[in-house]
């Protein structure tokens, strides 16, 4: 039997409304899953649980923009820390990675699989095992989300280029451009999606594999891409997702002026990622030719909103399962990660043929802003068995006599395979997360939640703008709420949610600033291995905030989870599917 929804009366707090506007006191009320009232000194009605923001700030609720929650969301359906972070609505389906549609051929349904985990650093075995693949197409997708899945927060999803050239062309998506005949496939199966709700087409012109070959969307022509956008021109409120490359090869500019010549005329709604915020990307001149096209593109009145993140990366190098190393151009040491057995790794990491091999790669082939060449701020600290002490790799190779590979290649034969270590943090331009914050036409709070579970801790970097940037005076509380918020609800076309105003859904935080923290990172043993077990991920314990409200329902109080699953799917211009109360815990 369903729990019916409570009545809140939030009172005495300082509302930031997600507007942008100045926070003012008032009181909020919420009823039946809406925002009911939003004023001065309102009274508490009999049975309603009034709440007490005294010393806090009321906001709406957070919206993360960009997830991997897509398979996560089925086995791990709390999706914590989010709920005592603020966060109210995951966006999934970015970067051209989604599970669906599928092919008939089970091998390539596989691929979807093996090129979601690869890149995201998700176990292949958690995929197979928890969810349920009863759905070819995007809308059969959606049918057995909302029928199958209950979750702590709303959610929405893009459909993946990749997964529609993979439904339409099998292996060849990864070789060739599609056919005539071919790309009316895909347009069509893009149509379903859309029409079902999906919140638009997320495209990927950045990544290799591990074997560097250019994923299928990178494969892609003009062609393609035309038919595509003169598709999502008749989705007003959809957006087509572009993810561009600023890290790698450099090919951002190239790939985003190809981008504006093929829509030139449309209207299309495009978030490209993005002008780059890491300190290194602005003195290695990386920076500055992608902020122009960002101004040009503003100037030319086109509709394109520029992805940006405001987190300073610290990732962990692993061997079990890391993408680390091939997306760092050391395609020599991925072949460790890629070993099958412990004792295939053991071999290739005493082998003096591999040794002489991965010293060539690591001083030669990995990226010259990477963080290889930087061996004396890489430290070894995270051991399986504490046998040597924590150090940084630099004084470890001195101490050996060997070189930078050679010495972690020993470390880890002596450390245990399951050993990993920690990458120097990179550095952020705030000034540029600044600009970008309170910038129109960008996307903030990019932060790949629900993803690379052993490589960082994305869950929670949400808070860094209110713990790092209001609490430094960088920012106004109300600028770091409305790109969390109201901007990325009108850019996502939510048009329930994102502002505190009567009739809006009940997506509430509250929350007082000096208790809340960006807490550390540690390890939790809640992902399936496929073998009736669990291994570890990176989490966070809750900011925490004070309270959290998913269509009306407290997912976080009185500083715990409540067990509650109200999310629901969302789409654009549509508001959420599904019911209100349905998951909620009694």
């Amino acid at each position: 039997m369903e729990t019916p929804l409570n009545s809140y009366l939030i009172k005495g707090g300082l509302v930031v409304d997600g507007t942008g506007s100045p926070p003012f006191g008032a009181d909020v009320r919420v009823q039946d899953g809406l925002i009911t009232a939003v004023a001065a000194d309102l009274d508490a009605t009999s049975g309603e649980d009034v709440v007490d923001a005294s010393g806090c700030f009321v906001t709406p609720g957070l919206i993360e923009s960009h997830t991997h929650f897509d398979g996560t969301m089925w086995w791990q359906p709390d999706l914590n820390p989010l709920p005592g972070c603020g966060v109210t609505t995951v966006v999934m389906g970015n970067c051209g990675f989604a599970l669906a549609p599928l092919h008939d051929d089970p091998a390539v349904r596989r691929e979807v699989v093996k090129i979601f985990s690869f890149f995201e650093d998700i176990p292949e075995s958690a995929f197979m095992d928890k969810l349920p693949w009863d759905w070819q197409t995007w809308s059969q997708y959606k049918q057995s989300m909302v029928a199958n899945t209950r979750v702590t927060a709303n959610y929405g999803a893009f459909v993946g280029h990749i997964a529609l050239r993979l439904a339409v062309m099998g292996m060849d998506a990864w070789e060739r451009a599609a056919t005539p005949a071919e790309i009316g496939q895909i347009t069509r199966l893009l149509v379903d999606a859309l029409d079902a709700g999906a919140l638009g087409l997320s495209t990927n012109l950045l990544d290799h594999d591990g074997s560097d070959r250019p994923v299928p969307s990178l494969v892609a022509d003009d062609a393609e891409f035309s038919a595509l956008f003169r598709v999502m021109a008749n989705y007003p409120h959809a957006t087509t997702q572009v993810i561009v490359d600023s890290l790698m090869r450099f090919t951002a500019a190239a790939s985003m002026e190809r981008i504006a010549r093929l829509t030139e005329g449309l209207a299309v709604r495009v978030q490209w990622a993005g002008v780059p915020t890491l300190q290194w990307q602005k003195d290695y001149g990386i920076q500055q030719p992608i902020l122009d096209l960002h101004e040009r593109f503003s100037a030319e009145g086109r509709d394109f909103w520029t992805g940006y993140a405001h987190v300073p990366i610290t990732v962990t190098a692993s061997i079990r399962q890391s993408l680390l190393f091939a997306q760092s151009n050391d395609y020599v040491w991925h072949e460790v990660v890629t070993a099958g057995s412990d004792a295939d790794k053991l071999a290739l990491l005493a082998d003096p043929d591999w040794r002489e091999r991965a010293r060539h790669s690591w001083a030669n082939d990995s990226l010259e802003t990477g963080f290889f060449r930087r061996p004396e701020a890489i430290m070894l600290d995270n051991s399986e068995n504490g046998a040597d002490p924590v150090t940084s790799l630099g004084d470890h190779a001195a101490k050996l006599g060997l070189p930078a590979s050679d010495a972690m290649a020993q470390w880890f034969i002596d450390n245990g395979l399951s050993s990993s270590v920690t990458m120097p943090p990179w550095e952020k331009d705030d000034e540029m997360v600044v600009r970008l914050t309170r910038d129109p036409l960008a996307v903030g709070n990019i932060n790949d939640s629900g993803a690379h579970g052993q490589l960082f801790c994305a869950s929670g970097d949400n808070l860094l703008l209110y713990t790092d940037y209001v609490r430094r005076g960088l920012l106004r509380i109300e600028e770091a709420v409305h790109c969390q918020t109201g901007k990325l609800a009108s850019h996502f076309g939510f048009t329930d949610r994102g502002e505190l105003k009567p009739g809006k859904r009940g997506d509430i935080t509250v929350f007082a600033l000096d208790e809340i923290q960006h807490r550390r990172k540690y390890k939790i043993f809640d992902v399936p291995d496929g073998r009736g077990g669990f291994t570890w991920r990176w989490t966070r314990d809750p900011a925490p905030v004070r309270l959290t409200l998913v269509n009306g329902v407290a997912t976080f109080e009185d500083g715990k989870s409540t067990g509650a699953m109200p999310g629901m799917m969302v789409s654009p211009g549509a508001g959420s599917t599904g019911s209100a109360t349905s998951g909620i815990l009694e």
